[in-house]
Formats: structure tokens, sequence, C-alpha cells
């Protein structure tokens, strides 16, 4: 329905639409920029703050250094001024901690929607030969991932769900999880990446580990091993899964980083100068198979009908 659908062709288009490519590359006279847009809607505190992170994260995960974005704010009726400012407040300390201009946008109140809808256009600067994402994976990579599964999806539960969850996991284990939010960002993980051998990057958003690894096998043409058992699952976030559930691996995870690299221990090596966690944990292979070992047998790899997440706002209603 879209891949057949857009529009006429440009010669100055480097990088077009497809499966888990997130952003699109212009070349424009000498220079070389990227776009992409991105909404926050399953998020109902902190969503100024994601909305802005998760596209630059998707710039990042191109091997470009975000420079502006244009935000448009969309509230239900009945919401407050105050609402409306702690967006923007929350826009602006994202947009400084990033270097990042808000260049634009728009804002207003309309019918039809039950919470706040923040979708970010966001504009970086690429090296016309660094341009990465998904699809650049080659048989034989490794798979590499930064922090852990399920960081942003831990957040927004722990943060939308708090009443429900904190006589269950505790006050304190509730506050660490809330906390995962200031980790979203891996336009460092990327940039760093990128120059370090890494041949394909992607950002896991919704459909979490799973759903993003099988998303670079498809971009790239690719089958590939996922190892379950390698995922680093941070044990706030095992808590909050167990009480819902979740399964973190199909849960969505702003925060980490894919990388495809044929040099693992040259780009892992590069990330932990930084102080980045990295962890190994599949590979990808010339034939179609794409595997799920877990410690139950091996499953076939495939992409989530829908983010764990989803499953459990829905059902608060």
């Amino acid at each position: 329905m879209v891949f057949g659908r857009c529009g006429r062709r440009r010669r100055e288009t480097l990088l077009r639409p497809g499966i888990g490519l997130d952003c699109a590359v212009l070349e424009l006279g000498q220079d070389t920029i990227a776009l992409t847009s991105d909404p926050i809607t399953a998020a109902g505190a902190n969503a100024g703050w994601l909305a802005v992170h998760i596209a630059c994260n998707d710039l990042a995960a191109c091997a470009s250094e975000p420079i502006g974005i244009l935000t448009t704010v969309l509230l239900p009726v009945g919401s407050s001024e105050h609402h409306f400012a702690m967006i923007c407040l929350d826009l602006h300390r994202a947009a400084e901690s990033l270097n990042v201009e808000i260049l634009g946008g728009h804002s207003e109140i309309t019918l039809g929607i039950e919470q706040p809808i923040v979708v970010t256009t966001a504009i970086g600067r690429s090296g016309r030969n660094r341009i990465l994402g998904a699809s650049g994976c080659e048989a034989g990579d490794s798979l590499l991932m930064t922090k852990a599964a399920g960081l942003e999806g831990t957040a927004i539960l722990a943060t939308d769900l708090s009443d429900r969850l904190e006589g269950k996991v505790g006050v304190e284990v509730l506050k660490r999880a809330q906390s995962f939010v200031n980790e979203i960002s891996v336009v460092e993980e990327g940039l760093s990446a990128a120059g370090s051998g890494a041949s394909g990057l992607h950002d896991a958003t919704e459909g979490g580990i799973i759903g993003a690894s099988w998303e670079m096998a498809e971009a790239s043409g690719l089958g590939m091993t996922l190892y379950a058992e390698r995922v680093p699952i941070r044990t706030e976030t095992l808590a909050i899964c167990s009480i819902l559930g979740i399964d973190p691996l199909r849960l969505i995870t702003s925060g980490t980083m894919l990388i495809a690299t044929a040099v693992p221990d040259r780009t892992a090596g590069a990330l932990k100068e930084r102080g980045m966690a990295v962890t190994e944990i599949g590979r990808f292979h010339s034939d179609a198979s794409r595997s799920l070992i877990t410690q139950e047998g091996t499953l076939p790899l495939e992409p989530p009908a829908r983010d764990e997440i989803w499953r459990i706002l829905e059902g608060q209603g």
C-alpha cells in the first residue's frame, strides 16, 4: 500500500523508504542530509522528552548527526495550559541535551483523541561516505546491542501504571524503572558505531528486540540467528514484565541500538571505551532461515503482530 505510491522519484534521493528504514537521505548540492518523522502515542507522561529522542535516534541509526526538529503537538479537548507547557519544557530539555534546535512545528486542540500525540520531524547531517541503516547488514556480520531490552516500555509502564505496580514491585524498583527514560537516546552509540566498523544500524522501537532484529534481516535480504538468552534484561524490566505478563523481547525498547558489524571486537571495544554496555546477541547469514534460539528450543524469528505495550495499555481502558 505504501512503497509503490511514493510520488515522483527525485535524483537527489540517496536512501528511500523500506522495511526497517526510518530515514530518507538527500543530496542537495554539496550537502547530504537525513530526515525522519515519528509519533509518540503510547506515553502519557514524558511525551515531549521521548518525541525528541526517538526521532533523533532514527537519525543516529543512519549515522547522521541531529541538527534540528519540527514538532506537531495534538492535544485532546479539555487539556490544560499547564499540560501543554510541560510538553514544551520536555521538548526543550531534550533538544538542549542533544545540541538540537527546535525549528518550528504546529500545535492544536483537536477532537477524536484521548491523550496527547506528539509528532516530530528531525533533520540531520550525513557524511557522503557514511550512510548506514538497517539494510546494510552483510552475511557473517555479528549483531550487537547496546544497553538492555525494553528500556522505553519499562519506563512508560512504570510511570503510567505506577498505582497498579507500586504495591507489587516496591517504590524503589518503580523509581529505578521510571528513570530508564533518561537513557532513551542512542545518538552517541550510533555515531560511535558508525565510525568503528558498523555495516548496519537500527534503533529498536516498537516490536522490541525481536521486531528490530527481524527488520534488519528483512531490509538486508538475509537470514539470521538471534539468541534470546544472550539479550540483557534488567531486573526492573523482568519484575514489571512478570507482573503484567509481558515478553520483554517484544516490548518497545528505544534506548537500544542494534549494530551489525564484521569486526565485533573493534566495534564493541570502541563503544566500551565510551562507557557503553554492549552485547553480542546474534549473527546474520546468507540462507533465508531466521531463528530465535530459546531455552525451550529453536523458534521461527518473526515480527510481532503488535508491541506488548499496546496490549497492556489498551486493557487499562
